[in-house]
Parts: structure tokens; sequence; C-alpha cells
């Protein structure tokens, strides 16, 4: 039996290419004579550097970059011919506000715009940006300006600044980025301010309190009038905290970011090949269905006519979800080993748990 593995990162516990792992080594055990393919998935969020290399090889570039509030960090860009790939959440990741328990209103993407613009240097002609799993909520303020746009007040301390912002030029960004194909990768479709904008759809999950949104949103609409109000309301200017409007603004096509690495890992011709699809991700629920990657991975897992099974930290959907998700079955590592283990071992809570689904699935 040949058996496709294509599994998200398990936020917080586990690589996509941990998880992935993890779920060859337990079905293994059960059904050592199974052909096992890999391949580790990402959305455009963190991994989506890691999982590009694995899928294409090429050349990773370190550079380090302001981060979210300005400390340096390390981040990669990866060359493969003339395209280079860089992952936002390296320079401007929600992992750095939990490390320096800064506010969200305060993060900038500058660090972004600081691997964009190596990525040129270095003579790409085409830049994918994976755009996901960030802690900031400027509007791309920040990668404006270290392209070289300009304002009246400051571009780069986060939202919270921009509301003195009286005038903005992003032309030199725009020069700075002459002869280059600019692409957003993601998988948000959020307009970049109002009730399903960045800050009112996101901003909870990065700490922003109510009060807090609604001035924030409010500074992005008016950062928007000053820049471009009509790119405002284009799907992904609110992903990443408003950095997709960032991008946009300077050109950028929109692209699904699991649509990027499927295409790279030729996912659709792996899965006609299998007799069963294996994905996975921390906590399956409804919102899978919001572009993530085993929402994608079921539908090439559909279009190959193979089933599709999922293994997760937890499942939060019941079995009428899980089949509009275009998943046959669910298994969470929780209801398996407990919460408390399914934390502090997820690596082998996630291999006893393939075990278990490949005595049910393995022929």
């Amino acid at each position: 039996m040949r058996v496709l593995v294509a599994p998200d990162k398990f936020a917080g516990t586990l690589t996509a290419v941990q998880a992935t792992d993890a779920i060859a080594e337990g079905w293994s055990q059960r059904a050592p004579g199974d052909e096992l393919d890999l391949a580790p998935m990402a959305d455009g969020g963190p991994g989506f550097v890691d999982v590009l290399h694995a899928a294409l090889g090429g050349d990773l570039h370190l550079v380090e970059v302001p981060g979210l509030h300005g400390d340096p960090v390390p981040a990669t860009v990866l060359r493969v011919g003339t395209t280079a790939y860089v992952e936002s959440a390296q320079a401007c990741g929600r992992h750095l506000l939990e490390e320096g328990a800064r506010p969200a209103a305060t993060g900038t993407t500058y660090g972004v715009g600081r691997l964009v613009r190596a990525a040129v240097e270095s003579g790409a002609s085409t830049v994918v940006v994976g755009v996901g799993g960030t802690g900031s909520n400027d509007g791309g303020a920040g990668l404006l300006a270290a392209l070289g746009a300009t304002a009246d007040g400051s571009l780069d301390g986060g939202g919270e600044a921009l509301g003195a912002v009286s005038s903005v030029d992003v032309a030199p960004a725009r020069a700075a980025l002459e002869g280059v194909d600019l692409v957003l990768a993601a998988d948000v479709d959020n307009p970049l301010a109002g009730l399903f904008g960045a800050t009112k759809a996101y901003g909870p999950q990065k700490g922003i309190s109510e009060d807090d949104q609604q001035r924030l949103d409010g500074h992005l609409e008016r950062f928007a009038g000053l820049v471009d109000r009509r790119v405002a309301l284009d799907k992904g200017a609110g992903a990443g905290g408003g950095l997709g409007y960032g991008l946009l603004v300077l050109g950028a096509e929109r692209r699904s970011g699991i649509g990027v690495v499927m295409e790279a890992t030729d996912l659709a011709t792996r899965a006609r090949a299998a007799d069963l699809v294996l994905t996975g991700e921390g906590a399956f629920d409804f919102s899978s269905r919001s572009g993530k990657v085993p929402y994608g991975v079921a539908e090439v897992a559909a279009a190959a006519l193979r089933p599709c099974v999922a293994l997760a930290g937890r499942v939060l959907v019941g079995s009428r979800e899980m089949r509009a998700l275009g998943v046959e079955s669910a298994y969470s590592t929780e209801y398996l080993v407990g919460l408390d283990r399914s934390m502090s071992d997820p690596a082998g809570s996630l291999r006893e748990l393939a075990a278990r689904v490949a005595r049910t699935w393995s022929r």
C-alpha cells in the first residue's frame, strides 16, 4: 500500500518536517510493508521556507534582520534559480511576541522588507513572500519603509505609530522593486480594515484588546487613505496584520500559500500515485477550511479520488463537518493519550496515533 504523508506543522510543538517524520515512524511500526511518500506542507506561515527547501533544494542564505520590535533575529532567504522565497514569520512572527512580552500594536514588518531587499540584491527576479503567523498589525508600513518609502511620521513603529503619520510616499519602494515580480503567498482573503479586516479578525490571537482593536483599525484605515484606499479592499490585504496590503501596494500578485507549496511538491501527481493520503495539524477545526493545509490536501486527494485522513493534536469538528472538509476520518493525540502527554511528548504521541490509525487503514 502506498501512503502519501502531507501534514502541516503542529503549532507550538512540531514543525511540518518533524510531524511528517513522526507519522511515518509510527505508521511503519504497524505497517512496515507500506510505501510512504513524505511531503511536509505549509501555507505561507511558519515553516514555509523549510518545506520548500526540502522539496525544491536550492540555496539558503542567512540574513540578520530587525525583528518584531527591532531586536536582530536570524532569517533565511531561499534561492531556487531566479526565484527567492521569504518567510515573513521569521522576521515578525507571533513567537516573537511571546518571547519579548511586547504588544503587537508596536510590532513592525520592517524586517520582512529587509528580507525582500536581500532577495532582490541577491539577483532574484521573482520574490515569493509567505505571509502567516505574524505578530504585527502595521498594514505593511514597516515593509514599505525598509524598501525606501518615506513619510511624515514613523512607518516602522508598528500600527500604533500610524496614528501620527500624515503623508506617505511609496514611489521609492516601488522603484526598488522595478523589474522584480513580487508574489504574496497567503490563504487569508480578508481586507485591510473593517469588521473582517486584519485587526478585528486576527487581533485577538495577537493579544490586542477589544478597545485597542478599534483604535488600531482606525489607524489602518487612515493609513490606507494616505496610500491607496482601493487596494485596502482587495482579498489578502489583511493577511499578516496588513502585511498583505503593503505587498499588494507594491504590485504583488496574490497566490494561495498552500497552493505554492503543493505546486512545488507536485502533490497532485503524488496523490494520484497513492492509495491513501494523510494530513494533519495541531488543531483540526472548521477554520481549517480557510486556506489551511488539511483542506488543501483534502481537495487534492478528492481530485485524485483517494481517501484523506487527518491526524491532529485536537479534533474539534464532528463527522458531518469533517466530510464537508473532504476528510474521511480524523484522529486526535489528545483523545488517545491525554492533553498533558500530547503536549509534553508531541512526537511520541503522534507516532503512537499514527500506529493506531495504520491498524485501521493499512491493508
